[in-house]
């Protein structure tokens, strides 16, 4: 056979492949695999780890607040609210 440039046997192939199959792969919404050292590897588990960690941490508080009918306030000492019940009068 001939030889083409390697540009012109793929678009040759691609056509090839349209004529006999409707099979399309998925669009590649994220960026190919790369090579990642042993230590970024590491560093990303252990965050990961961390922020699976947290959340759980949040859902088990939140379940169990849940449970025991606990609603969280907001607290604020020095605003509006704490001074409420206080009422200075200036008395003559």
């Amino acid at each position: 056979g001939s030889l083409l440039p390697p540009e012109e046997r793929r678009l040759r192939d691609k056509k090839h492949l349209d004529d006999i199959t409707a099979a399309r792969l998925p669009p590649l919404h994220h960026s190919p695999a790369k090579l990642l050292s042993l230590e970024e590897s590491i560093a990303i588990q252990m965050q990961q780890k961390e922020a699976y960690e947290e959340m759980q941490a949040k859902l088990a508080a939140q379940k169990l607040a849940e449970r025991l009918n606990i609603k969280m306030l907001r607290f604020e000492p020095e605003g509006e609210a704490s001074m409420q019940y206080r009422e200075v009068r200036d008395e003559d």
